[in-house]
């Protein structure tokens, strides 16, 4: 059986990948938009978010958590480092590399949480419910949620 010959522009207007990452990029404007006044980025906001509820990082849970590469992970503990939003503490075997939320970090977590909330509704409206439910959908099935 042959496969139907597929065209350039049929690949360009189809592509899930490609329509993951403009959505992905929009997504992420709405919410860097929103932080921007805060000196943050979401993913650096997140990053505030989690070690304030789980009281430490591991950079290694955050890296997949957050599906990030080290050198990403690293630039952003460095400047959340630098501005006094993480300070890095000892781990359990020396070799462990923890952080934990400084009181700066923590008060600039709650002063952007409604802003925050705010890029949360406009990214709902932008996805749709049906949009949203895809991705919590995505997230149990890769264990992420």
């Amino acid at each position: 059986m042959t496969q139907p010959k597929i065209h350039a522009e049929q690949v360009t207007r189809d592509c899930i990948a490609v329509r993951m990452r403009m959505a992905d990029r929009v997504i992420t404007k709405v919410y860097d938009d929103a932080l921007r006044p805060f000196g943050l980025r979401v993913t650096q906001f997140a990053m505030l978010a989690i070690g304030d509820s789980r009281g430490c990082l591991r950079q290694a849970d955050i890296c997949a958590e957050l599906q990030l590469n080290d050198s990403t992970l690293s630039r952003n503990l460095e400047r959340m480092r630098t501005s006094g939003w993480l300070k890095e503490v000892p781990g359990q075997d020396g070799r462990e590399r923890l952080h934990q939320v400084t009181t700066k970090g923590r008060n600039l977590l709650n002063k952007a949480i409604p802003a925050w909330s705010k890029a949360q509704v406009e990214a709902r409206q932008l996805l749709g419910s049906g949009g949203v439910k895809a991705l919590w959908v995505f997230a149990k099935k890769q264990g992420t949620e």
